[in-house]
């Protein structure tokens, strides 16, 4: 049993102490205890020092022994196959090389393999071999992103070492209860005592895991501390309150809209936005209901909607539910008389709040506008975006979110009204009105005219179907090229589908033989690697030859082209040896 040793007080400790003194001033003007002045002082200190070094470890008593740790735990995932074990054994051994300019050469980056090859392990449930944990723990502490897959993949030992190694702790927090066993639903008393008592990690992983199984009972549980949480605590357990978030949460988030915190009122107020039947999104409907309408008749003025001189529209001062309305009933049979009369395409008219009101600020509206923003245009698209998009097929004549779109809007504030229900269908998961937003890809504007910034269409794509955002991407790529396309890429599925594959290598290989600067692709080429099914290596080995260099080309690009392929090419062939390692069980 290893013992470990405590000191005690030995004769010489003042020896000892005499020694330390002449040591830190110097025999010369220190002589040291027992030894004569002169030039042999030095060589006596150290003599004396290593005899009552040895004095001191010989006089030390032996205490108690430490505990000794508990086992590991057992995983009962079956291991990985062999093959597979030495790929990840060559994976976690490969560093990151220096940055900076120069050629990448042609080998591939086994770094950015990594999460792909965890990503797949994880889907096929093995267990890691014990003796590459900590190389994987080591990995996912310098690196963030790889950290959900490397723990979920190092399993319940992950965590035992964790406890062992401060320098793994990130484990114990990353993980839900890897601090502490999670109580069971059922188990009220430890379910309470731990959100009484626990740590605020661990009281963040019991509401997050009980939110996932039983919804109201998590809400439960924090209504009953929602009073006494800090501000900060309460922001954070509101926002677990996402997964599962339906109707029967309504009543507590209403309640949050008063709390003291400005940013739990506007998370509060953005979840019930979520909730097209809320009486939240009914009220905001009725205001932004209010502020856009169909005016037929309509006299286009010059206004800018980011200056304060922002005028009226054909509906000065309606800010009630009342007017909205009755402005709803009469736009319908406006409309259906304009269509009647076979009338010119009508105009949409926005009569942007003339104040925020305190109603308005209680349901998450922000009075305040940012640096160079007018008000009233910042009100207003608070509004649209937490409306229902449901209100505006009713609001404006039955039409469809296409037909919607697709109406001019009078005074410059078409950018602003689109640009609030891009973000509404985000936050809304609407696909029926992203596809109107985004428009068709092949589009001179490169989107629809609602989709301001590749930012926005990125995040309208993500309320589609892979199969239908992968499409879009396609013919967006095919259009405009790659340049503006690497965004657009970000959020489609992985690997990539055969039409999207296809247009990102045709758009390659025009950049290739154009003679453009290979560096200027060089974020779109490592996606590629990394995205690219491995089945189009074969299409690629073409593309592996030094191309001759236009008239007008830049001097050297076709050798960095042709090393760009044929790293691509190799990581692709090396992605399906790891894909074929792993199906080996």
């Amino acid at each position: 049993m290893t013992r470990t040793s405590a000191p005690v007080d030995a004769p010489g400790a003042d020896a000892w102490e005499g020694l330390v003194t002449a040591a830190l001033l110097g025999t010369d003007r220190r002589t040291p205890p027992g030894a004569a002045p002169g030039p042999d002082a030095p060589a006596a200190l150290l003599d004396a020092a290593a005899a009552q070094t040895v004095r001191r470890r010989a006089g030390l008593r032996p205490a108690r022994a430490a505990e000794r740790p508990q086992p590991a735990p057992r995983d009962t995932r079956p291991p990985l196959p062999p093959a597979a074990a030495r790929r990840l054994a060559m994976l976690l051994a490969d560093r990151p090389g220096p940055s900076g300019g120069g050629r990448r050469g042609t080998a591939p980056d086994l770094t950015e393999l990594l999460p792909q090859w965890l990503t797949a392990a994880n889907a096929r449930g093995f267990a890691p071999p014990p003796h590459l944990l900590p190389a994987l723990l080591d990995a996912a502490r310098g690196r963030t992103d790889l950290r959900p897959a490397a723990l979920e993949f190092a399993g319940p030992r992950a965590l035992w070492l964790a406890r062992l190694n401060p320098d793994w702790r990130f484990a114990l927090r990353a993980t839900p209860g890897g601090s502490a066993a999670l109580p069971r639903p059922e188990d009220d008393d430890r379910v309470q005592r731990l959100w009484q008592e626990g740590l605020f990690a661990e009281r963040v992983a019991l509401l997050s895991a009980l939110r996932s199984r039983e919804p109201a009972a998590a809400r439960d549980l924090l209504a009953t501390t929602w009073a006494t949480e800090r501000a900060e605590d309460r922001l954070m357990f509101l926002d677990s309150l996402r997964a599962g978030l339906g109707p029967d949460d309504e009543p507590f988030l209403e309640q949050a809209l008063a709390d003291r915190s400005r940013n739990v009122r506007a998370t509060a107020a953005e979840l019930l936005s979520a909730l097209p039947g809320s009486a939240l999104a009914a009220r905001m409907a009725a205001r932004a209901a209010a502020c856009v309408a169909i005016d037929h008749l309509r006299s286009a003025r010059p206004r800018k909607p980011g200056t304060d001189d922002e005028g009226p529209g054909g509906t000065a001062g309606t800010t009630t539910a009342e007017t909205a309305t009755a402005a709803n009933s009469a736009e319908a049979t406006a409309t259906v008389g304009a269509t009647a009369a076979g009338e010119a395409t009508p105009t949409i008219a926005v009569e942007a709040p003339h104040e925020c009101d305190p109603g308005m600020e209680r349901d998450g509206v922000v009075a305040k506008a940012p640096a160079g923003r007018g008000e009233r245009s910042w009100w207003l698209g608070q509004l649209v975006e937490a409306a229902p998009l449901g209100t505006w097929s009713r609001r404006l004549g039955g039409r469809t979110p296409r037909e919607i779109v697709a109406l001019p809007v009078a005074d410059d504030w078409q950018g602003e009204l689109h640009a609030a229900w891009c973000r509404a269908a985000v936050r809304q998961r609407d696909s029926e009105w992203s596809r109107a937003l985004l428009g068709d890809p092949s589009a001179p504007e490169a989107g629809g005219p609602g989709a301001v910034s590749l930012a926005e269409r990125a995040k309208l794509l993500g309320t589609l179907g892979a199969a239908e955002r992968a499409e879009w991407v396609a013919g967006f790529i095919g259009t405009h090229g790659l340049s503006e396309a690497f965004q657009l890429l970000g959020v489609c599925a992985v690997p990539w589908a055969a039409p999207l594959g296809r247009a990102v290598v045709d758009a390659l290989n025009i950049a290739r033989d154009a003679g453009s600067y290979p560096w200027s692709f060089s974020g779109v080429m490592g996606m590629a690697e990394r995205c690219l099914d491995p089945s189009e290596a074969s299409r690629l080995d073409a593309l592996l030859a030094v191309p001759d260099e236009p008239e007008n080309g830049s001097p050297g690009a076709g050798g960095y082209w042709a090393e760009a392929f044929q790293r691509l090419v190799t990581t692709l062939r090396l992605r399906a040896a790891m894909a074929e390692e792993l199906e080996a069980a």
